[in-house]
């Protein structure tokens, strides 16, 4: 039996919501490291949600599989742990990213574990709580000799399909020096597997849609029908985490041909995301948003990492893909406050009365000139903190900076916007997470940690031009903890 996640109680449940800065309606781990969300399936009407878990404390080491299950998409029931490493097994020093399949009624999880790197396989029980791995694990042991010849050792993250009477894998792996590459296997019992091909292979020095790196992680192929998306996560050759992005293009024959990409999720924060279909046919998605907090903070606050609020995925005619807050989410809202029709002229502050740390907001612009705006949250009442979201028209840019003392002291979050009139953003604030969706799909994600408490009012404004909110409304969002 696995070890277990610790009791939960009101202890765990105040822990989650009196921390100022761990999200009130954002997934967090109970307690200690929290990374990739992994097996994300819809199993008998329930979303099951695994993540990369440290039991021993708010740092990335001994990587087990944490668990969660919502009926609502919104409040979440915490589990027992669901794997742990096997003393001399060949996860022993973590289990890592991987996914969930339903293996003619069998629950079943491929997962990668370390070291070597590679793919393991475990069955579970109805409840989906008790998991029993496969003897003969591993069941891919190691790439194929020519890619493990240049890949350095880097062969992880399983996800698994069902089509054509097959199990079909990509993997993420690497051909060092040169760029990420997805490999392309084969089974027909998820137990033995036959290398394809390399299904895409990438160049750091050429990217052609987004910066491409030296490592791609974390591979998911969706299905749209005529046309798929291959969505990635992007690591250099330092280690350093970049983004998650994705091209669109054609699947035959078990060949993928781009014909468009992007960068998925902008910002400094999201990375590693793992998308589902849902029994009403939809593309469920969840991505981890990591800490940008010093190190030292985090230990001290016993906790690192929360998820990105459930995200729709849909792809859009002109093969972007798009991402939306699950509608689900609106059965937090409460109190609202609105308003339409406001002219604000040149330089101008618009206060708002309304304040909190679990907002939603929706907001139309209407321009005069394309001189920057937009709306500032987690303000203090003299305005000497904030985090502004801008928005530059001339640029078609948005971007994200943080003021303490008047003065901005990190680096811009940022994201292209299309040119539209109205100009309709949502906006989520929810303590140190803040997520902005355009009307068009475009995403950006961030974390911000205000040092006063008293920030948390909301202020509109303009610098050298004239422009019309034509409409605004603010809620309050319930803790998904209560």
């Amino acid at each position: 039996m696995q070890n277990p996640i610790p009791a939960l109680g009101r202890s765990i449940h105040a822990q989650r919501t009196l921390d100022p800065y761990r999200p009130r309606y954002h997934f967090t781990a109970p307690a200690n490291w929290l990374n990739d969300p992994n097996g994300l399936i819809d199993w008998k009407g329930t979303i099951h949600l695994f993540y990369q878990y440290n039991p021993n404390g708010p740092f990335h080491g001994t990587i087990h599989w944490g668990h969660a299950s919502s009926v609502d998409l919104v409040h979440w029931r915490d589990h027992p742990i669901a794997l742990a490493p096997t003393p001399g097994g060949p996860d022993a020093d973590g289990c890592w990213s991987g996914c969930a399949v339903d293996d003619r009624g069998a629950p079943t999880l491929l997962y990668t574990g370390v070291s070597p790197q590679a793919v393991c396989l475990a069955v579970g029980d109805e409840t989906l709580e008790t998991w029993r791995k496969y003897e003969g694990n591993p069941v891919i042991p190691a790439p194929p000799s020519e890619i493990a010849a240049v890949c350095g050792g880097d062969f992880r993250d399983p996800y698994v399909w069902r089509e054509d009477d097959a199990w079909w894998m990509v993997i993420g792996s690497r051909r060092e020096g040169v760029g990420g590459l997805v490999l392309l296997y084969r089974s027909v019992d998820l137990r033995h597997w036959e290398f394809v091909r390399i299904l895409l292979a990438g160049d750091e020095e050429s990217s052609r849609y987004f910066y491409e790196g030296a490592m791609w992680e974390c591979p998911n192929l969706l299905d749209f029908g005529d046309r798929r998306t291959l969505i990635l996560s992007v690591q250099d050759a330092q280690v350093r985490l970049h983004h998650a992005a994705y091209f669109t293009g054609l699947y035959r024959n078990q060949e993928f041909k781009p014909v468009a990409g992007d960068v998925l999720a902008h910002g400094d924060s999201f990375y590693a995301p793992q998308a589902t279909r849902l029994s009403d046919g939809r593309y469920l998605l969840f991505g981890w948003l990591r800490e940008t907090r010093p190190h030292e903070a985090a230990m001290a606050a016993g906790w690192s990492g929360c998820m990105s609020l459930p995200l729709i995925v849909t792809l859009r005619e002109d093969g972007r893909l798009a991402l939306a807050p699950a509608p689900e989410l609106e059965a937090l809202r409460g109190e609202a406050w609105s308003l339409s029709d406001l002219p604000l002229g040149p330089h101008t502050i618009q206060r708002l009365d309304v304040a909190g740390e679990a907002l939603e907001i929706e907001i139309a612009f209407v321009p005069d000139r394309a001189d920057a705006f937009g709306v500032a949250v987690r303000c203090s009442p003299d305005g000497e903190e904030q985090t502004r979201i801008v928005i530059r028209p001339r640029q078609n840019e948005l971007y994200v900076e943080r003021l303490e003392a008047g003065v901005a002291v990190t680096p811009t979050a940022s994201m292209p916007l299309t040119p539209a009139t109205p100009l309709v953003l949502r906006i989520f604030v929810d303590a140190s997470t803040l997520e902005i969706f355009s009307e068009d799909g475009r995403y950006l994600a961030t974390r911000l940690y205000p040092r006063r408490s008293d920030s948390a009012s909301v202020h509109l404004f303009t610098t050298g031009a004239a422009v019309n909110v034509q409409r605004l409304t603010v809620w309050r969002l319930a803790s998904i903890w209560q």
